[in-house]
């Protein structure tokens, strides 16, 4: 309801501005014109033809453009179908070929347990995926409701970093906190705010080798905070530095295919830090990956 709101003031906004530039615009070529000598009924009509050949113009450019957006916006959906398409078939294909080969009894007792787990696991990430496209569309589409208020970030990054213990030490790879004293505070939705370094975090681990770090930095600035998940990964190639947050975007598939992702979190991780009116990017750096969001102090 607000994005109508929004969508209908701007065009009312479009409407004046246009009436009062054509206005302007023809009261200047019909001045022009009689400054030339020729009657007020002459420069009216060659200012009428002008101002016309002129809006022509501009309505064949704005069709112009918006065919264009049309038509990235129609590649940008076969893009996703056909990732959605791929990240839904490869485990609903692994699934039939468990589910027959147990339903067939060709297995002993050990293999079915150890199939049965596996597709337990195939099940939650089928699961896991759905439930970030829904909940990257509730964003987009401003169907969530936010509860932005000042809040102290030092413990959202400590809590979130002791829930990804278990999955670090699995993959035998350091987390830690370098944080900017503890006093830093923002205007964010704390929920959200978690799933956002839940979500880099998860993803530096997944991107990191055996006995690497993964490092939390925080700092308090004038305007916003800035956080920064780094890891000791082997990084992002340049070609893909442009589309890191781009929904199922990741990278080159045989580095990629095999963390498990579904290649959502960086986009559902842009999605919340831009509705608190932050940014999020990637920073420079010598090695490893550095993913840098900021949040205003203050919220408006």
């Amino acid at each position: 309801m607000r994005a109508a709101l929004r969508s209908l003031r701007s065009l009312r906004v479009q409407v004046v501005l246009t009436a009062l530039v054509t206005a302007g615009l023809l009261a200047a070529l019909v001045v022009a014109a009689r400054l030339m000598f020729v009657s007020e009924r002459d420069a009216l009509i060659v200012s009428l033809l002008v101002v016309g050949a002129a809006l022509v113009t501009v309505r064949v450019a704005a069709l112009l453009e918006r065919q264009r957006e049309r038509a990235a916006a129609e590649a940008a959906r076969r893009r996703l179908v056909a990732a959605v398409s791929h990240d839904l078939r490869t485990p609903l294909a692994a699934l039939r070929l468990l589910v027959e080969a147990v339903d067939d009894d060709i297995v002993d007792e050990p293999t079915r347990r150890r199939y049965l787990a596996t597709m337990q696991t195939h099940i939650h990430s089928l699961s896991a995926m759905i439930d970030d496209l829904f909940e990257l569309s509730r964003i987009e589409a401003g169907d969530i409701e936010w509860s932005i208020r000042q809040v102290e970030l030092s413990p959202l990054v400590d809590e979130t970093v002791a829930a990804m213990a278990p999955e670090a030490r699995a993959k035998r790879v350091e987390v830690r906190c370098e944080l900017d004293g503890d006093a830093l505070a923002a205007a964010a939705d704390p929920e959200r705010i978690q799933r956002v370094l839940f979500n880099l975090i998860r993803n530096a681990i997944r991107h990191t080798p055996a006995d690497g770090s993964v490092v939390v930095r925080a700092q308090q600035g004038a305007e916003a905070v800035e956080i920064e998940v780094a890891d000791s990964g082997p990084g992002i190639a340049p070609a893909d530095r442009e589309r890191i947050f781009d929904a199922f975007y990741r990278g080159e598939p045989h580095a990629a295919r095999d963390d498990g992702g579904a290649g959502l979190g960086l986009a559902i991780a842009r999605a919340i830090v831009e509705t608190h009116g932050g940014r999020i990017w990637l920073a420079p750096g010598d090695a490893g990956t550095r993913i840098r969001f900021s949040l205003p102090r203050r919220a408006g």
